[in-house]
């Protein structure tokens, strides 16, 4: 990748720990506090409505139940996605992918897309939101997208090459300067305990860009930054604010 655009400090589903999480209102929290740079989870619906949802199921973050990708999106908006966070956000819905770019398009904000795969529906989902992706972010700063889904990724590749990607780790795996080269990744996304001053030596020299996930003490986004990553990403977006890297710069780490 010729040219790498993005922020240092990347939101964590949109608004981190601030709002219900890959909603609407989490985006406009996340741009209330000056992030440039939000992440978020991409899957489908039955009829393959791209919008966002982390967990195969609803049970967690919504009022829903039951496997979303195995609802229609008639079936999904009228899920309440916001309750379960707090009152105040109450009735929020269930965010379709075509508007959080809107969204992008009048903060500014770049994004990092995690392809969310259903279990069992991984290529027909990498396909779907990277051709999404490719319409809906024309005349913005192209998006990085990511997934723990190998599959997904190469699905993805092979629709749109151009839009950069990143293989998401939650495991050391000695074999990922093959496993980015198969895919054609412009960044590795590892879980930051898994790294170590010799591994993101190792990395970066291997011309691999880093976002570690996910950091939320200052300490430790400060030690990561100084060592070389890239990007962080944080649920504390009101301690590691879009400004943390020029602010931090030149204190020493966990001042």
């Amino acid at each position: 990748m010729k040219q790498w655009n993005y922020p240092r400090i990347a939101a964590h589903r949109g608004g981190g720990k601030l709002a219900p999480e890959n909603t609407l209102a989490a985006i406009d929290v996340g741009a209330r506090y000056g992030h440039k740079m939000i992440e978020f989870d991409v899957k489908l619906s039955q009829d393959g409505q791209p919008f966002l949802l982390h967990d195969d199921t609803l049970d967690r973050t919504s009022d829903g139940w039951g496997v979303a990708g195995k609802l229609t999106w008639r079936q999904l908006s009228g899920v309440d996605a916001g309750s379960w966070f707090g009152r105040e956000f109450k009735g929020e819905p269930l965010a379709l992918f075509s508007d959080v770019a809107a969204r992008c398009r009048r903060y500014g904000m770049l994004a990092n897309i995690e392809i969310k795969p259903t279990t069992g529906a991984e290529e027909e989902t990498g396909a779907a939101v990277a051709l999404a992706a490719r319409a809906l972010w024309q005349g913005m700063d192209v998006p990085l997208l990511s997934s723990f889904e190998a599959c997904a990724l190469a699905a993805a590749q092979r629709v749109a090459p151009e839009l950069p990607r990143g293989l998401l780790l939650d495991k050391w795996r000695d074999d990922w300067r093959a496993l980015a080269r198969e895919l054609g990744c412009v960044a590795l996304h590892f879980n930051h305990r898994l790294l170590t001053p010799a591994r993101v030596q190792e990395i970066k020299n291997a011309g691999l860009r880093i976002l570690a996930y996910t950091v939320n003490t200052p300490r430790r986004a400060q030690a990561l930054l100084e060592l070389g990553v890239d990007i962080i990403c944080t649920d504390r977006i009101d301690v590691i604010g879009p400004d943390f890297a020029d602010r931090e710069s030149g204190k020493g780490v966990g001042r």
